[in-house]
């Protein structure tokens, strides 16, 4: 079973860092997977702060993409993260594909 991931930038914050006017402070974001079988999905939201006091050279709001941001989060998401936010999408397409139930004890009365 194979998923196809997409990601996309939800929200972001900013604020004046130094020289730096509307510099990028906080990220939100979603990261989606398809399962390429069953056509199942799954879904993880996050969000990344960052600084620009290390950015070189800084980019102006204004010249943001929706890539190059994204760059950044994944960037920091391959870190040891993105297996975690991998496993949450695959347990929630896994849980699609075969639903857990809510079953009665066996030694319980059955309710009426």
């Amino acid at each position: 079973m194979a998923i196809t991931y997409t990601w996309a930038i939800t929200s972001l914050k900013t604020k004046t860092e130094g020289d730096n006017a509307d510099a990028v402070v906080q990220t939100y974001w979603t990261k989606t997977g398809t399962d390429s079988v069953s056509g199942e999905t799954g879904a993880f939201s996050g969000a990344t702060p960052f600084t620009s006091a290390n950015a070189d050279p800084f980019t102006a709001f204004a010249d943001l993409t929706e890539a190059v941001v994204l760059g950044w989060v994944q960037a920091i998401a391959v870190d040891g993260y993105a297996e975690h936010i991998d496993g949450q999408i695959q347990k929630q397409i896994d849980e699609k594909i075969t639903p857990v139930s809510e079953s009665a004890m066996p030694w319980a009365p059955e309710p009426e």
